[in-house]
């Protein structure tokens, strides 16, 4: 079973280290373990590193999706651990991502995601008082309803209609103002930085849609913009993780050393693929998580 570690050597004793967070073998914080536990799952946390990788910056996202499920089936690390161990590959995927897209391929609008990024940051403060005064209900529901929305026009556009007309919720005087559009895109991403805090998620599954049904951004921009938008977050976000131990750093770096790999292949597979047919897999993904939502939702109130 795997546990969590930090590197603190016992000089008494080769070979072995001193855990730190929730004991599963009943013995509590600080109990001894074997480091090979950790080092015959290398082969196995690279892997899933990899796999969150490649969708992560297939879609413009984190690597949540793939390691928090992997990692919740495979130890036994208390939730917030398993959160905190996947924000740290999260940071390899933004960073390797957004590289990535804007060399290969230019596809990364930083006039709107420089703005969304600083909102993003502030809104991720706001998000802990926002879960408080509003029901994770009902910041769920209306998640649901974005997610539908976006899927739902992704797919419409996929098969060559398009229902908004220009492409984008905002008038062409918003979005081709520069002030107007940076002023716009900072309020979204404090809106998108609160909302993603508040319910725990990532912020692609929101800054992707966003971009695309206001902006009208195409989704290879909107997914690139996104990881931009994500780095600030993610390292804030596995910093504080790893500062007040509800992240394992052994296992987090080898899921991070993966993923920057998946990174990079995810990043060439989405721009080899035409734009329709990423709006076909992205919409799909995306109604896929609004029905796995719907399923959750209905199995806490049943």
């Amino acid at each position: 079973m795997l546990r969590q570690f930090s590197v603190m050597p016992l000089p008494c004793q080769p070979g072995i280290i001193a855990a730190v967070g929730e004991s599963t073998n009943g013995n509590g914080p600080g109990f001894i373990a074997d480091v090979q536990d950790v080092r015959r799952r290398i082969p196995t946390m690279l892997g899933i590193g990899v796999v969150g990788g490649v969708v992560g910056a297939l879609l413009g996202g984190g690597t949540g999706t793939v390691t928090v499920p992997a990692l919740d089936k495979l130890t036994e690390f208390p939730r917030a651990t398993i959160y905190g161990t996947s924000s740290i590959a999260n940071v390899a995927v933004a960073i390797v991502g957004t590289v990535g897209y804007a060399l290969r391929g230019g596809a990364v609008d930083f006039a709107v995601g420089i703005p969304l990024m600083v909102g993003g940051a502030l809104g991720a403060v706001l998000g802990a008082r926002l879960v408080l005064k509003v029901p994770e209900r009902v910041l769920r529901m209306v998640f649901i309803m974005v997610l539908l929305v976006a899927g739902g026009k992704l797919i419409i556009d996929a098969a060559g209609i398009d229902p908004i007309g220009e492409g984008a919720v905002l008038p062409a005087a918003v979005r081709e103002g520069t002030a107007v559009m940076i002023t716009v895109a900072a309020l979204l991403g404090v809106l998108i930085g609160a909302w993603s805090a508040a319910l725990g998620l990532g912020g692609g599954l929101l800054t992707v849609p966003a971009l695309v049904l206001l902006f009208g951004a195409g989704l290879h921009v909107a997914e690139g913009t996104s990881l931009v938008v994500m780095l600030p977050n993610s390292i804030i976000g596995a910093v504080t993780h790893i500062r007040q131990r509800t992240a394992s750093v052994p296992v987090g770096s080898r899921l991070a050393s993966g993923a920057a790999v998946g990174a990079v292949l995810g990043v060439l597979l989405a721009l080899a693929i035409p734009g329709r047919v990423l709006e076909l897999i992205f919409g799909a993904f995306v109604l896929f998580m609004a029905v796995r939502e719907i399923r959750r939702m209905r199995a806490k109130t049943g």
